[in-house]
């Protein structure tokens, strides 16, 4: 069955990095993109990122700032979020999006 599965969350420090990994399986046929969304306490789910499958083009919500970076591995089937200087105000939960399919999400804590 078709699914996406996030993994490389965890407890990372004020200024520290970590990384974070979406494998898709049983999908058929290529997305026109994937994403990361990211769910904080009291907030509604926010777009962080996104890359086209076909062309690797990127796009980064503005409030991110150049700190994230999005990548991917076609053979892989895998995309990935790189997280750097990262801020307490970071802390969620990031979801991986394919279409409407949707990751259980990999928890990130920034503190100190």
């Amino acid at each position: 069955q078709a699914q996406l599965v996030e993994s490389g969350g965890g407890l990372a420090q004020p200024g520290g990095s970590l990384r974070l990994s979406c494998v898709a399986s049983g999908f058929t046929s290529a997305p026109y993109a994937m994403n990361w969304f990211r769910e904080a306490p009291g907030k509604l789910r926010e777009f962080v990122a996104s890359i086209t499958w076909a062309g690797g083009l990127i796009n980064y919500a503005d409030s991110m700032n150049g700190r994230f970076t999005i990548s991917k591995d076609n053979a892989l089937n895998t995309v990935y979020l790189e997280m750097n200087s990262l801020k307490p105000e970071d802390t969620a939960v990031y979801y991986c999006n394919r279409e409407r399919y949707w990751g259980q999400g990999t928890q990130v804590t920034v503190s100190s």
